[in-house]
């Protein structure tokens, strides 16, 4: 049930998550599947919520230059 609303979650966070949607285009520019991306921006999304929980602090987009 909670990897299930995850996914659901995640499906929707790579589409308007700045930082999950450039991390999903890039795994999919280095030829992954779709699901494996995915997988990986679930892992990727858990990790931002528990530091996000952890430091009591909202989210934050920092774009980088490169």
């Amino acid at each position: 049930m909670i990897r299930n609303t995850f996914y659901m979650a995640t499906l929707t966070a790579v589409h308007f998550n700045p930082v999950l949607a450039l991390f999903y285009q890039r795994l999919l520019a280095k030829n992954k599947e779709k699901k494996v991306a995915l997988v990986a921006c679930m892992r990727k999304f858990i990790t931002i919520l528990n530091a996000m929980v952890r430091d009591n602090q909202p989210f934050r987009y920092q774009a980088s230059v490169a």
